[in-house]
């Protein structure tokens, strides 16, 4: 049963690798998901599929000779999930729209796919839709940058709950000049 369901997604992985890493796309692979995370079938709405590598970014040992404490290897994490890698260069690659969310589609040894779903700000339909004409407003130019979308949140630590969450906000860096 999984290998029937698993063909087609292996011939569509080989088309995506050849593909550019981002390119924009007809519509959603899973309508499901992007539907639950705000898209919608309409003019100003763009669907943009995004290809990133993945992997471990662990920081490679210096050549020459240190003492282990000095090799800055340990406890070095990345700042950004690739997740967010992935709306930040779809944002990059068309700068007149806004990220609004993502999903991701498919991975293979080497990549992951991501599906960013973005809006126009200044389309009349965008504008006028009363569940997405919020993005037209000024302080959301740029969100992905800033760290507004769900995958930016959650790597400035802003989705968790419980103890050690009151340290996460109003920011982590603001949290430590607060004394």
């Amino acid at each position: 049963m999984a290998t029937v369901q698993a063909e087609p997604l292996r011939s569509r992985l080989t088309e995506w690798r050849k593909a550019p890493a981002v390119q924009r796309i007809e519509g959603p692979t899973n309508p499901k998901r992007a539907r639950s995370l705000g898209y919608k079938a309409k003019q100003g709405v763009v669907v943009v599929r995004v290809r990133v590598r993945r992997g471990g970014r662990r920081k490679e040992r210096p050549s020459r000779g240190r003492r282990p404490k000095r090799m800055g290897v340990l406890k070095i994490v990345p700042k950004k999930s690739i997740q967010l890698i992935a709306e930040e260069r779809a944002a990059r690659k068309y700068p007149n729209l806004e990220v609004l969310n993502s999903y991701q589609v498919a991975e293979d040894g080497t990549y992951k796919y991501y599906e960013v779903i973005m809006l126009d700000p200044h389309h009349p339909a965008i504008r006028s839709d009363s569940q997405l004409g919020w993005i037209a407003a000024k302080q959301h130019r740029g969100r992905v940058y800033r760290g507004l979308t769900h995958a930016g949140k959650k790597s400035r630590g802003l989705t968790k709950k419980g103890k050690g969450a009151e340290r996460m906000r109003p920011s982590v860096r603001a949290r430590k000049r607060i004394k």
